[in-house]
């Protein structure tokens, strides 16, 4: 090929490439949701909080991430609860937890319910963020324990303490999946025939730590429920 035309076609091609359905699908840095995963739904709009509910005082909207809690203190638990209950479904998040003292800790709770007293609490399942406990299922507020905990050394060498993670929940009939950037943790079958299985999202920073939470790429695909 004559290299005089090199140039010519180069720009063409690179003129071209801007209607191309891969370029555009690119998210612009920052972008509160992730690339599009085929059957998921964002559950959160990276502008406010539409869709969840909680205190106004300790949940917001920071640079496309959900953010509970201060490093000046947090006096109790508090939950950002959706306004949505699911049943079966698969969700992804990325989270991130930093803090400088106290029990720094959070979590996500599943098929669970907001309490009535104390308000700020909820119940059902959790899969639990912070040192000794991510990648576990702790039951809060009803067995109030962990119920299905994680391998320590897998998840030393999994979880990037102060920086962002991934998690993914998988809930299908009375099994719950926990699997953190990857890799799953815990693997549980709910034995109690009797506890319901569905219920509210639940977003958490523990009380008694100067500690924050941001939450961010939050998504959801709704699967049907097995007979």
């Amino acid at each position: 090929m004559p290299r005089t035309l090199v140039p010519l076609l180069a720009a063409l091609l690179v003129l071209g490439g801007c209607g191309d359905e891969r370029a555009q699908s690119v998210p612009a840095a920052g972008a509160a949701t992730a690339p599009a995963e085929e059957g998921f739904v964002s559950l959160f709009n990276g502008k406010d909080l539409s869709g969840w509910e909680g205190n106004p005082s300790v949940w917001r909207v920071e640079d496309h991430t959900i953010v509970g809690g201060s490093l000046n203190g947090n006096p109790r638990n508090e939950f950002l609860a959706s306004t949505a209950s699911y049943h079966d479904f698969i969700l992804r998040l990325d989270y991130k937890l930093t803090g400088t003292s106290g029990f720094i800790n959070s979590g996500v709770q599943l098929r669970s319910q907001r309490l009535k007293e104390p308000a700020n609490e909820m119940i059902g399942y959790q899969a639990d963020i912070g040192v000794g406990y991510t990648g576990s299922i702790y039951d809060e507020s009803r067995r109030k324990k962990t119920i299905a905990p994680a391998d320590a050394a897998q998840i030393k060498r999994l979880e990037k303490l102060g920086d962002w993670n991934h998690y993914e929940v998988r809930a299908r009939g009375r099994n719950v999946v926990v699997v953190l950037n990857g890799e799953v943790t815990v693997d549980y079958t709910e034995p109690d025939t009797t506890l319901a299985q569905e219920g509210y999202f639940g977003l958490q920073i523990h009380g008694g730590a100067k500690s924050e939470v941001r939450f961010r790429d939050i998504r959801i695909q709704v699967l049907q429920p097995e007979h």
